[in-house]
This record gives structure tokens, C-alpha cells and sequence, in this order.
């Protein structure tokens, strides 16, 4: 029996017709269909001396491949080098640097993001994103760990540690980055002035249709599409809920514990017709029984509240579910349930509304794609270039996203990314040259390579 792992090999340097990463060699091939380096090759442009030598469009493109690939500093993007016959001249590290640092200041980054809005329009045509329901909006924060002093804007945070606090707006029904706003440590995750920036820009990033009568002091009439946004308790408060309704978007925000809202639960706890049976997240009812014979359930406690200064329809529902090992603090102090709610403006039945709320927690997700994807690396000393780098990550994560739902099948589809760079990105071929075109031969048996093959049909059927 041999237990040996490999087999004895002579290794040598100068091997030829080889490449790796031919799956991102597609994604780059799906940016191009889309249009996303000449879109950006217009919006930052050059001022420069001169015509550079590496288009700044071609360089952000293949900086969001770089991420997408699993790469988290600027001296990453060497590895393409030595694949030119995939993806041609490539930048150096220096130049991807003085990109970031010298070329993307915050009025470069707005032209950008302006141009991918009208990129993301285009997706969402094609994928049909908005419906007849609501656009939902989902806004929350994360810490990052830094561990250099040198980083401009990095601070001890309540955790104890030390690093940035970004906040992000993702779009619920797509999981897209639609906007990031990276913050210092210590940044209060209730701000209510960072909590509407970041809202209207990620409104900013939305099909023009769908932003009609959302912008400050909007129209109600020139709204074509509702938007609704969600947000842990750290946008319960007036404030932020006043700004939504100054913006003509619905809320949903957690509530925080305060006595009153305590006091409304009791008495709410002690009248059994109050409450109706939770729904599981597919909207069927959740029959889950323990053995005590409790059962999750919903009810609304508007009437039992003073809701003084909360803009007019707010509501505020109340879900209680079975306590069980590791339960988070509840509302009310409870020995069989732990109590949770929300406040919103929105119309409907209470168990549908919490069901919609419980939703909210995709964005532990979408936060976990951008934190596989270089958000826990800021490779410069320069706040501001620290900030091109995360709209650079929300953007190279839009554009995987992108590519699932319209190359991807099956369960690649929703692959996360360490499944996607194991499996697809990273996959090694061989290319040749025939009648002057290159062909790439994917090595026999790698366990994609259908999936790849269907890949470029999808793309090439993009028009």
C-alpha cells in the first residue's frame, strides 16, 4: 500500500501553452459584453501627460478580477502578468497603486460609480429585478481588523479591537453592494447622517425608474416604484425613520428595548388572541413545537404604545419565539419566550410583515462575500484611497454576482466565493494558436468544465 499523497515528479521551469484562471478570464470576457472598462475608461479618464500605457478602465477591471480571484493588495495582479495571450497587457503593481492613490480621489470615484449605475440598469433589465413589489433595501455595518497604526482613520472600536466600521447599502433581491461608506472605528453605527448618505447612494445606484420621488423633499407623485429599507436597531430611531419618509421610502427598522416598548409586550403577552402563528421564511406557517407545546408567534402592539414623534402609520410588531440555548437578549425578561420587534410604516398582515423583517439577515452574507473578497485588506496608508479600494470590492463582488445569474446554473449559481476560486476561477488549460486564433483546451477531467464551456455560450449570446 502506498501511502504517499503525490507522485515523483521532475519539476522545470519554461513550460509554454499553458494558463491558469480561465475562469476569470470569462468573468473578464462577461465585463467586457457588459461594458464595464470602457465605462469606467470614460468616467475616470487621464490627466495625465501624455496617453498611458494601461487604460485606467482596462486596470479597474482587471483590479476587480484580482479580488474576485482572491487577491488582497495591489502586488496581486503580477500573477496576470504571464498570462498575457488571456488578458493581454497587464498593469503593473506600481501602476495599480498610483491608480488608487493619485487618479481615484472622491470626485473620480462619483463619475465611476455613476457609470456602473448605468451598467447595474442594464443587469437588472436583463435579469428582471424590478417587479411589481418593492425594492428592498438593506443597510448595515461591520467591523474590519486593522492591524497597522499608520492607516489614516483607523480607531479602537467598541469590541475592543482596532480598524475601520464601513457601512454598506445592498440591494435585498440581488445581494449587489450598491454602496459603502468606509468609517473610522469608532464610528456610531446609529449616525443618522452616515445612515441616509450611504441609503441615497445606494438609491443613487438604482435604475432610473426606480429612483423617481426617493431623493430628499421628493414628490410623492413622481414615484413610480415603492423602495423600502431595512436596518437593525441601529436605525430605529426618529430621525432616521423621519429622513426615510422625507425620502418617500418605506422602513423597517429593530426596535430598541425601552420600558415602554417592555411594557406593551406584558400586557400583550397576557391576551393569547393577540397572537398569530410566525411564518417560516417560504411563507408557509412555522409548525415548530417544542416540547413544551410553544410555538413562534406575531402580533401587533401599535395600540398599546405611544408612538409620539414616529412619523404617521408607524406600526410596531412584535414576534415571541421559544427561548432556547444561546437566545440573544430579548425585549422582555421572559423564562419561555425572547421577544423580538420591529417598527415600520408599511402595510399588511403582522406575521407577513415579520417575516419580511427576519429577512434582513441576508446581509450577514453579502457582508461575508465582500470580507472573502479583499474588504479585510486596505493596502494604503490613505483614507481616501482606502475608500476607492472598498467601492472597488463592492464593485468586483456586483460583477461575480452579476456573472451567476447570468452565465451560472445549478449550484454554482449561489456558490461563495472560496467555492468559485477552487473550482471555477483558477481553472489551468492549455491554448494554442490555429488559422491565428487561440484556443483554450480546459484540462481533461477538471470537474467544471462544463460549466465553463456554458459560461462563454451565455456570454456570447449577451447582446
Amino acid at each position: 500500500m502506498n501511502a504517499n499523497s503525490t507522485r515523483n515528479v521532475i519539476v522545470e521551469s519554461g513550460g509554454t501553452q499553458v494558463v491558469g484562471h480561465v475562469g476569470l478570464h470569462a468573468l473578464g470576457m462577461f465585463a467586457d459584453r457588459l461594458g464595464v472598462g470602457s465605462a469606467l475608461s470614460t468616467a475616470v479618464g487621464w490627466s495625465g501627460p501624455g496617453i498611458p500605457i494601461h487604460d485606467r478602465g482596462r486596470v479597474l477591471t482587471q483590479a476587480m478580477l484580482v479580488l474576485a480571484g482572491g487577491g488582497e493588495s495591489c502586488t496581486d495582479i503580477e500573477m496576470f502578468a504571464s498570462q498575457e495571450r488571456l488578458f493581454g497587457g497587464v498593469c503593473s503593481d506600481t501602476t495599480l497603486y498610483r491608480t488608487f492613490t493619485e487618479t481615484l480621489n472622491s470626485d473620480t470615484v462619483a463619475r465611476a460609480r455613476q457609470a456602473m449605475a448605468g451598467i447595474r440598469s442594464n443587469v437588472w433589465n436583463r435579469i428582471g429585478a424590478v417587479s411589481d413589489g418593492p425594492v428592498i433595501l438593506d443597510l448595515d455595518a461591520s467591523l474590519v481588523e486593522i492591524h497597522s497604526e499608520n492607516k489614516q482613520g483607523a480607531a479602537p472600536h467598541f469590541k475592543g479591537g482596532y480598524g475601520f466600521h464601513p457601512l454598506f447599502c445592498f440591494a435585498d433581491a440581488t445581494g449587489e453592494a450598491l454602496s459603502g461608506q468606509l468609517r473610522s472605528g469608532n464610528a456610531a453605527a446609529n449616525d443618522v447622517a452616515d445612515l441616509l448618505e450611504v441609503l441615497d447612494d445606494g438609491v443613487s445606484q438604482l435604475p432610473t425608474e426606480v429612483q423617481a420621488g426617493h431623493r430628499t423633499g421628493g414628490d410623492p407623485a413622481a414615484v413610480q416604484h415603492s423602495v423600502v429599507v431595512r436596518s437593525d436597531s441601529a436605525g430605529g430611531t426618529k430621525a432616521f425613520v423621519a429622513g426615510c419618509r422625507d425620502r418617500n421610502i418605506g422602513f423597517q427598522v429593530v426596535t430598541r428595548r425601552q420600558t415602554a416598548v417592555s411594557a406593551a409586550i406584558a400586557t400583550a403577552n397576557e391576551d393569547p388572541d393577540r397572537w398569530k402563528q410566525a411564518l417560516d421564511p417560504d411563507g408557509s406557517n412555522d409548525d415548530t413545537v417544542t416540547s413544551s407545546g410553544l410555538v413562534s408567534s406575531v402580533c401587533e402592539v401599535t395600540d398599546l404604545v405611544d408612538l409620539t414623534g414616529w412619523p404617521e402609520g408607524t406600526r410596531l410588531i412584535i414576534r415571541r419565539q421559544p427561548l432556547h440555548p444561546g437566545a440573544r437578549t430579548s425585549l422582555l425578561p421572559d423564562l419561555e419566550y425572547r421577544f423580538w420587534g420591529h417598527y415600520t410604516d408599511l402595510d399588511g398582515d403582522p406575521a407577513e410583515l415579520d417575516r419580511s423583517m427576519r429577512a434582513h439577515a441576508h446581509v450577514e452574507d453579502f457582508i461575508g462575500r465582500l470580507k472573502d473578497s479583499g474588504l479585510e485588506r486596505f493596502p494604503f496608508t490613505d483614507f481616501e484611497a482606502n475608500q476607492a479600494w472598498l467601492q472597488t470590492v463592492c464593485w468586483a463582488s456586483d460583477l461575480v454576482g452579476w456573472f451567476q445569474m447570468l452565465c451560472l446554473t445549478g449550484p454554482l449559481a449561489v456558490a461563495k466565493p472560496k467555492r468559485l476560486r477552487w473550482t471555477f476561477w483558477h481553472a489551468p488549460a492549455r491554448i494554442i494558436t490555429t488559422a491565428r486564433r487561440d484556443i483554450v483546451r480546459i484540462l481533461d477531467g477538471w470537474p467544471t468544465a462544463g460549466e465553463i464551456l456554458a459560461a462563454y455560450r451565455n456570454i456570447a449570446a449577451l447582446t
